[in-house]
């Protein structure tokens, strides 16, 4: 078990940042077959799925993982809990978008350690990209200001408006209200994390990091 709670955010975001990094990358290398652009009528779509999509954007911002973290806190300082914790809700969004698959469902997604692993394809779906889960390059800067907007309000005594969070993460503030809503729902509005836990993702986390050193 490592202490992370001793060292500095700066460094914590910094493991933080180069965890999601690997993550989109090897997402994006994974999917980069599938349509990653959703059906013009979603009407007949779940709210769920509504909700994933809420999170797309149609073009990856040039602005780093790391740099974007680095902005947030910034000029919206918060703790290192912010920060660790939404690999905590990423995780739980995955599992619980991707455990209910359609009955087509060709393979599947695992949790593990704190890494989000890949889904499996849906047959016969030209829009099967939108029906699941994954963190890549085309929704990570969104699932972030809106998982540091909900976090703050949770973990911190201080924390921001949602108009000074929408200028630092570069959205519009109707936007990034809805986003905040559907990162709510996605997480079944469960933001409590146990002690435990939250320890368990440092640990990881560190254990990670130095793997990359190393390598």
């Amino acid at each position: 078990r490592y202490e992370i709670s001793g060292m500095p955010v700066t460094d914590v975001i910094e493991m933080v940042a180069g965890l999601l990094t690997k993550i989109t990358t090897t997402n994006d290398q994974q999917h980069s077959q599938m349509h990653r652009i959703p059906p013009p009528e979603t009407g007949g779509m779940s709210n769920t799925t509504n909700s994933v999509l809420a999170f797309h954007g149609k073009n990856v911002p040039s602005i780093t993982i790391l740099s974007y973290l680095s902005r947030i806190h910034k000029y919206c300082p918060t703790t290192y809990e912010v920060f660790l914790s939404l690999l905590v809700y990423f995780d739980r969004m995955t599992e619980r978008v991707n455990r209910n698959p359609p009955l087509n469902w060709k393979g599947g997604s695992t949790v593990s350690n704190g890494e989000l692993s890949s889904p499996g394809v849906i047959a016969s779906d030209p829009y099967n990209f939108s029906h699941f889960f994954v963190v890549d390059s085309f929704n990570i800067h969104r699932l972030v200001i809106a998982g540091v907007t909900c976090a703050s309000k949770f973990f911190s005594d201080v924390f921001y408006t949602n108009s000074r969070y929408a200028k630092v993460g570069g959205l519009p503030l109707q936007e990034l209200n809805h986003l905040e809503l559907q990162f709510l729902i996605l997480n079944d509005f469960r933001l409590a994390v146990p002690v435990e836990e939250l320890e368990a993702y440092g640990t990881m986390l560190v254990q990670f990091y130095a793997r990359e050193a190393v390598a």
